[in-house]
């Protein structure tokens, strides 16, 4: 299924089921688990069953009439990783070009710890900061190089702790997209104070999702998805979701190490190799259109403020 949550002109929130160009909404009224996402996603495989069963009798709004908020309009965590290691390599070697004081690395040349090869590096991200389709992104005040960032993310469907790697199957519910949009002046300067990213991704609207959250049984565990990203109608990034080098089994075995996740918590894959402009040098300009395309996820779409702050 693909689940969205829809505001209609009054303001007023639902969760549905996107069937074409139109939504079946689902009536809180029937089932206490159609109130929110969250409540669908924590009441279990039973909620999803009487989802499906609610579908044919739904009633319908076109989805031209509704506003597309992000499926999980405030995920109960946010975890962000970095698990391609071209998109590693080609921003550390952006990076000391940029710097004068830095020898000039090629992206073979670069050199990772051994860490990142061990286990998945993450940080955590503003929950609160979450934005959907065609939400309009701030631009940071004082930012220079805006710029986007092509993940996949995913849904966590229960709880757990020290969950092994072979179970972490039943731990999903789905997947969407992610625009990890970031203020790459911020982030530079105070990574070197030895600790974040932080102002570089926490600003109100830097974390895109959507348009819909895709239940895992159409997309089994996320290996094998084409990813684009296009600027203004030009394609900007292209890569495969085959290159993590940690999958999401992985990276929820490591998480769930001593320490509890909860049903609805967001885990970002980090960005697919070539899939940010930092890679190239090339950054966003005020009023830019940013689409991001994931093969049976759709297309996540974004302008960026007319203006800077």
């Amino acid at each position: 299924m693909k689940l969205v949550t829809i505001e209609n002109t009054r303001g007023d929130q639902s969760i549905g089921i996107l069937d074409g160009d139109r939504v079946a909404v689902l009536d809180a009224a029937a089932h206490p688990a159609f109130a929110s996402m969250l409540d669908l996603i924590e009441g279990g495989d039973e909620a999803l069953e009487a989802a499906r069963k609610a579908q044919g009798p739904a009633a319908r709004v076109d989805l031209a009439s509704v506003h597309l908020r992000a499926p999980v309009p405030v995920p109960v965590q946010m975890r962000d990783c970095l698990t391609f290691e071209k998109h590693l390599r080609q921003c550390r070697s952006t990076i000391s070009k940029l710097d004068p004081n830095a020898a000039d690395l090629e992206p073979g040349e670069v050199a990772l710890p051994q860490v990142w090869y061990d286990q998945p590096v993450y940080y955590k991200g503003n929950r609160f900061s979450v934005s959907g389709m065609n939400d309009e992104i701030i631009w940071p005040k004082g930012e220079t190089r805006l710029d986007y960032e092509l993940e996949l993310g995913m849904i966590t469907s229960k709880g757990g702790m020290d969950i092994a790697a072979a179970d972490a199957k039943d731990h999903v519910f789905g997947f969407l997209i992610f625009n990890d949009f970031s203020a790459r002046d911020h982030q530079m300067r105070e990574m070197t104070g030895g600790l974040g990213p932080a102002k570089g991704k926490d600003w109100k609207t830097a974390n895109a999702m959507g348009p819909y959250l895709v239940t895992r049984d159409e997309i089994g565990d996320g290996s094998g998805l084409d990813m684009r990203a296009r600027v203004n109608g030009e394609e900007w990034s292209h890569g495969n979701s085959s290159t993590m080098h940690h999958s999401f089994a992985r990276i929820l075995e490591h998480v769930s190490r001593d320490e509890e996740i909860r049903a609805g918590e967001f885990f970002g894959s980090g960005t697919v190799g070539g899939g940010c402009g930092l890679e190239m040098n090339r950054f966003l300009s005020p009023g830019d259109v940013v689409e991001l395309e994931i093969e049976g996820l759709g297309i996540l779409r974004n302008r960026i403020a007319a203006s800077a702050r």
